[in-house]
Formats: structure tokens, C-alpha cells, sequence
């Protein structure tokens, strides 16, 4: 069987597209030769299996009082399984969690994120090897953003999170990395370009490798 990798993340996991002129169908999603889920299973080739879980405006595990259904709290269990043996699950969480409506900080954040491994490992998915997961920060929000739906806090907050975050990967045994660097569109400062998308898959490719 292909090791099976399974990406759970927010819009920058299911390819949203902030600036239709950067995506080849200039539509609101980059297609299967964009994103960066997609541009690593073509890297890591035919003995593996990448599978993309994002859905735009996700948490780690804070219920959005305007939309439902976006913590993963609740639904990692069933993501979970749903793909299992899973032999290597990606997180790339938190930047949604930084929106002033949910009012919490950083550190909050980063025990939201505890809480989402402790559940992720507590679930029986794993076939016959140990809980295996990789967190990846999601670079931080750029200060020139502009979203009244984000509130004006969030860069700041987003900013503290590589701190929290590989703290809490050290805590609970979790791989770690850091996406900052990785290029964000100049239309919102907050969701991967093209370019990005292309960033991250050549660091994950490199990486995930190394834990499997």
C-alpha cells in the first residue's frame, strides 16, 4: 500500500485563489497544478498518496459564531478514520484562529492546537505504527491586511504563533515546520500565491520524506 498522507488545513489547504490573475483558470481555487497539496504528490511520485482536507475559515478547535462546522475538533476523528492507515497527517491551522471574533491570543491558539494533537493521536487511524504528524505554521498574516472580518489584532497574533506552535510540536511529539517565507498574494496578505503554493511543496517535499 502508498503511504498515505493526509493534509487537514484551512483555505491555504484547499487553494483558495485571492487574485484570480495568478491562478491559470483565473478562478477562486488553484487547480490541480497549483496547489500545493497536489504539487506534492507529483513530487513525492507513485509509492505515496497526499490527500487534500482543507475547507476556508477552519480553526484548530474554536467554533466561529458566524459560520458552522469550522473547528476541527469535531471532525478530526471522522476525517481521520475516514482515511485510514494514515501514516503521516499534516496540520496547517491558525490563522483563522487569530480573527478578533473568537478573542483569543496566541497562547490560546497554540493550546487549541494541543488539544487538536492530543485527539489526533488518541484516534485509532494509525495502522500498526505510532501516531506520526507534522505541524506546519502557517506564515504569518502580513501586516498590510485589510479584512474588517478579520479584525485589525490578527497580524500581530499570527506573528506569535511559530513560538507557540513549535512549543506545543515539542510538547506532544509532533514533527515541526515553519512556512513563513512562503509567498502570500498582495491582494489580502493572508493566503498563499501561486508562487507560494509552489514554495511550500518544494519544503514538504524535501521533508516528509525524512518521517516516514
Amino acid at each position: 500500500m502508498k503511504k498515505h498522507i493526509l493534509c487537514i488545513g484551512d483555505s491555504n489547504t484547499h487553494g483558495y485563489c485571492a487574485d484570480p490573475s495568478d491562478c491559470e483558470d483565473h478562478g477562486i481555487r488553484f487547480n490541480e497544478h497549483e496547489r500545493w497539496t497536489c504539487l506534492l504528490q507529483s513530487a513525492l511520485g507513485e509509492n505515496y498518496l497526499v490527500t487534500e482536507e482543507g475547507l476556508s475559515g477552519r480553526t484548530t478547535v474554536f467554533e466561529d459564531p458566524l459560520h458552522e462546522g469550522m473547528s476541527t475538533l469535531p471532525m478530526i476523528y471522522a476525517l481521520l478514520k475516514s482515511h485510514e492507515p494514515v501514516d503521516l497527517l499534516i496540520l496547517m491551522l491558525g490563522t483563522n484562529d487569530t480573527k478578533d471574533r473568537l478573542n483569543q491570543n496566541a497562547a490560546c491558539i497554540g493550546l487549541g492546537l494541543q488539544r487538536l494533537i492530543l485527539k489526533a493521536k488518541s484516534t485509532d487511524c494509525w495502522g500498526s505504527h505510532e501516531p506520526n504528524i507534522l505541524i506546519v505554521c502557517p506564515p504569518p498574516i502580513g501586516r498590510a491586511m485589510n479584512d474588517a472580518a478579520m479584525g485589525t489584532g490578527c497580524a500581530e497574533k499570527a506573528e506569535a504563533l511559530p513560538a507557540q506552535f513549535e512549543a506545543q510540536a515539542k510538547l506532544t511529539g509532533c514533527h515541526y515546520m515553519d512556512a513563513a517565507g512562503c509567498t502570500f498574494n498582495t491582494k489580502d496578505y493572508m493566503h498563499l500565491s501561486r508562487k507560494g503554493h509552489a514554495e511550500l511543496a518544494e519544503r514538504l517535499a524535501a521533508l516528509v520524506p525524512t518521517l516516514l
